[in-house]
């Protein structure tokens, strides 16, 4: 069985262990969605329609490769037992291998050429993300394994929303500054991806270390054999609820994946600075710290549904007024890094909390159903973020090729045309209030959960 604890609860070892998961994997799978696109087009030069098809390609893979390896962590757990327990030895397994893959992912590629160049990309590429899998899913699984109470998985929640918030923000500080100070080379990509990839290895170290598996019910293994996957079926047809929440991760996530494959566009040809994607980076931290700590409060006096729902049509005004001064002025980039912040801080309101909405989701199922089914209804959730994130990196790439631009004469250092710093401006400040407005519709005329029902729903749960 899995490691026992003497402890009663989590202490702050387990909650800043916890925090590192995701800190130390973020620290190079941030990379893979702001900095990425352009490393593949001004770096690598692969043609937009080509690189359109590859993202296709790999994020079907992902889509599949995470159920794939919550099996294989059952069945090894099954036949071996490890002492460590479930899921921290396949953290221990993973944590060099994504280090050695993200740098190999940066630097290998441009050693090759043509077809060469696509198979040989196409090929480390399939190794990070087998190896992000490989520590990303006993990381979130984890939590089960730590927490006993609610109280303990919210805490380890919110421990987990820091972590992620740091590991997104640290690469996005240092990667555009040695882009700067490298002319935007192969060089500064290899670099900086040496830096992040270091700094994480140290990170998902500690967070191994720092962790213990102190649930041993959660521990136990499970015959794969009794989880129905047909489940969902019912779920969609009855469950309003389980079916905005589907809506809103790929509106969000589309529009996540769209402006971060896009951002350096912004800064470098319309901002006139990629640089200053490190001060945005900056600012957006802070930002994010008084979400969490503000987000709670607010949730707890208007309910978490209408929070979410208020916040994302703010948002998404802001996003309108700000296309509406870039199409009449000349944005000085301050204002832009300080008005888009405020905007996405307002939207990543229901990124933080959608994991809450899943829980709600999870008890209206049993409500309507008689079933919990959180298995499938979590799996589902990430699958329709997996949608919207397929959707968001190829068609982000595909749009680029759309308006015009011209790779050459970016690595040549010369300006875009007109039409073409119009074109990014609609894709990095338009369709971001486009796709939140989506997701603030699915909340407001999909998800039916009213306090009525709430109210009967915790009636029903407390057996009165």
């Amino acid at each position: 069985m899995g490691k026992k604890s003497t402890n009663t609860g989590l202490t702050k070892k387990h909650w800043i262990g916890y925090m590192l998961g995701d800190f130390g994997g973020c620290m190079t799978f941030a990379l893979m969605g702001s900095m990425v696109t352009r490393y593949y087009t001004n770096i690598l030069q692969v043609n937009t329609a080509v690189l359109a098809i590859l993202l296709l390609v790999w994020n079907v893979w992902d889509a599949v490769n995470d159920p794939m390896m919550g099996a294989l962590m059952d069945k090894m757990f099954a036949k071996h037992q490890h002492k460590q327990g479930k899921f921290r030895p396949w953290l221990l397994r993973a944590t060099p291998l994504l280090a050695i893959t993200s740098i190999v992912f940066w630097t290998v590629p441009t050693y090759f050429e043509g077809t060469a160049m696509i198979c040989v990309l196409f090929i480390c590429k399939i190794l990070y993300e087998g190896c992000y899998t490989m520590f990303n899913i006993p990381m979130g699984s984890l939590l089960s394994a730590m927490a006993n109470t609610d109280e303990e998985r919210a805490s380890l929640s919110s421990a987990r929303g820091f972590g992620s918030m740091v590991g997104n923000i640290i690469p996005m500080m240092i990667f555009p500054i040695l882009l700067e100070v490298f002319h935007d080379s192969a060089k500064g990509y290899a670099l900086g991806a040496t830096i992040c990839a270091s700094i994480g290895f140290v990170i998902c170290f500690l967070h191994y270390y720092l962790t213990e598996e102190r649930n041993i019910v959660a521990s136990r293994p499970e015959d794969a054999a009794n989880i129905k996957f047909t489940d969902i079926l019912g779920v969609f047809k009855k469950n309003r609820a389980f079916l905005a929440l589907c809506l809103h991760g790929i509106f969000i996530c589309t529009n996540q994946y769209v402006a971060s494959t896009l951002g350096t566009y912004m800064y470098a040809d319309v901002l006139g600075s990629i640089g200053m994607m490190s001060m945005a980076s900056a600012i957006s931290m802070p930002l994010g710290i008084l979400t969490l700590i503000i987000a709670p409060k607010i949730a707890k006096k208007l309910g978490l549904e209408r929070m979410i729902r208020y916040c994302l049509l703010i948002s998404s005004v802001l996003y309108f007024g700000l296309f509406a001064a870039h199409m009449l002025i000349n944005v000085n980039v301050w204002v832009h890094i300080i008005w888009s912040g405020v905007a996405m801080s307002f939207a990543s309101v229901s990124i933080y909390m959608q994991w809450g909405m899943v829980g709600e989701a999870i008890d209206y199922n049993e409500y309507i159903t008689g079933k919990r089914t959180e298995g499938s209804i979590y799996g589902t959730f990430n699958l329709t973020r997996r949608i919207g994130q397929t959707i968001g990196n190829s068609a982000a790439v595909l749009m680029l090729g759309w308006i015009g631009y011209d790779t050459v004469a970016a690595s040549a250092g010369l300006a875009q045309s007109a039409s073409v710093i119009v074109g990014i401006k609609v894709l990095c400040v338009l369709l971001p209030a486009i796709f939140i407005l989506g997701s603030w519709a699915a909340f407001k005329f999909v998800w039916n959960i009213t306090p009525e029902i709430r109210e009967e729903m915790a009636r029903k749960k407390a057996g009165n």
